[in-house]
């Protein structure tokens, strides 16, 4: 290895040992699909602020992981996430200046940012309750997987406040259309499964024993892909929002000609020369 390669292997290491305090982590048997499992089933696995900046730490690191391709994020109880605790968040938040109250949703908008910007594709296995700052953590993944129970409200006008919490106002729009992302982000009310799946917002419903199995097989599909056309693919979907139509095509044209120099291009040419399915590795 020379030096400048040896220098940059120092950037990254795996995180299949990570141990977090708020939530759970596993990963898989081939350590690629990383799976996150909020874990407060009593009280359908509510945020606090330290479980929300363990998250945004978790996935600003994972920009540097050398082992982890996918990840999925679920709940555990049959539920995927109630939204901000109310005792733990919602009644502090009342007794905050403005300074402090900006640094909490600064923070929260972080964790937005930091699974947007993260370079492993994110699956939300959602079941049941999904709520608040829930509906907004399976918003911002790139795919969505519910089922017949799931019930996905962005509630934050129920409690008050505007539905423009931690970029729903520019995502949600995107995933369901305006009229409908109007609807929810104004009413509060929940959108059930059948409008979830009929509008975009879930890619496929299955029975809940086998939701997060179904999620977890999608995922290792995705990790035995080309995963660094992968990043690619999710970085320019990211990128895209901002640009016009002719900058994204520069831009895409650019991103192609980069993937174009992987060995998994390659592999992928000399499998199909050679009537054989190719075995990406990811470089």
């Amino acid at each position: 290895m020379d030096n400048a390669v040896h220098t940059m292997a120092h950037h990254t290491r795996p995180m299949a040992g990570y141990e977090p305090k708020h939530f759970l982590w596993s990963v898989s048997d081939d350590g690629k699909v990383a799976t996150i499992t909020l874990n407060r089933p009593d009280r359908k696995n509510p945020l606090t602020f330290d479980s929300y900046a363990e998250l945004r730490d978790l996935f600003r690191s994972l920009n540097y992981a050398s082992d982890i391709k996918v990840v999925v994020i679920t709940g555990s109880g049959g539920n995927f996430c109630s939204g901000g605790d109310v005792h733990e968040i919602i009644g502090p938040l009342t007794k905050m200046t403005m300074p402090q109250l900006l640094d909490f949703t600064r923070m929260t908008g972080d964790l937005v940012k930091a699974m947007r910007n993260c370079p492993q594709p994110i699956i939300a296995a959602v079941d049941g309750v999904c709520a608040g700052a829930g509906a907004i953590l399976a918003l911002a993944s790139d795919m969505r997987v519910g089922t017949e129970q799931t019930r996905t409200a962005f509630l934050f006008t129920r409690v008050g406040l505007a539905g423009s919490d931690m970029g729903a106002c520019a995502m949600l729009p995107r995933v369901i259309g305006q009229g409908r992302a109007a609807e929810l982000l104004y009413t509060g009310r929940a959108m059930d499964a059948q409008e979830g799946l009929n509008w975009g917002f879930f890619n496929a419903l299955h029975p809940s024993e086998s939701l997060l199995e179904q999620a977890q097989t999608l995922a290792a599909r995705l990790a035995s892909g080309p995963t660094f056309a992968h990043s690619v693919t999710k970085k320019m979907m990211h990128q895209e929002w901002a640009m016009g139509v002719d900058e994204a095509i520069e831009s895409e044209a650019q991103a192609q000609a980069i993937c174009m120099q992987t060995q998994d291009f390659r592999r992928a040419y000399e499998a199909f020369v050679a009537k054989q399915n190719p075995v990406f590795e990811g470089d």
